[in-house]
């Protein structure tokens, strides 16, 4: 049985995201915090819309167009609580093409 590899990037395309300009759904609180006492930076990697980058200087930067609502930099950043996450309002963020 032969499989095809899913590409990720091309599935995430399919799906449409409603900016709600000014008014982010999630915020880093404190950008010192991601700074000085983060090390390991998991929310840069772990988000599968790629909405958090670090930087060179050890900030962290965040995009919040294209989120997919997953909740997983709230999780990872328990430590630091350090995330500020709702959810967007009605009609705005993710709009799933397949469900």
């Amino acid at each position: 049985m032969s499989t095809v590899p899913v590409n990720v990037e091309e599935k995430l395309f399919q799906n449409r995201y409603r900016v709600d300009a000014g008014r982010p759904h999630i915020r880093i609180k404190d950008a010192d915090v991601c700074l000085s006492e983060c090390s390991a930076k998991s929310c840069t990697f772990v988000c599968p819309a790629s909405c958090y980058k670090a930087e060179g200087n050890g900030a962290v930067t965040l995009i919040t167009d294209g989120c997919l609502e997953c909740g997983s930099c709230r999780i990872l950043c328990t430590d630091h609580q350090n995330i500020e996450w709702d959810y967007p309002r009605g009609g705005h963020g993710i709009l799933f093409k397949f469900g």
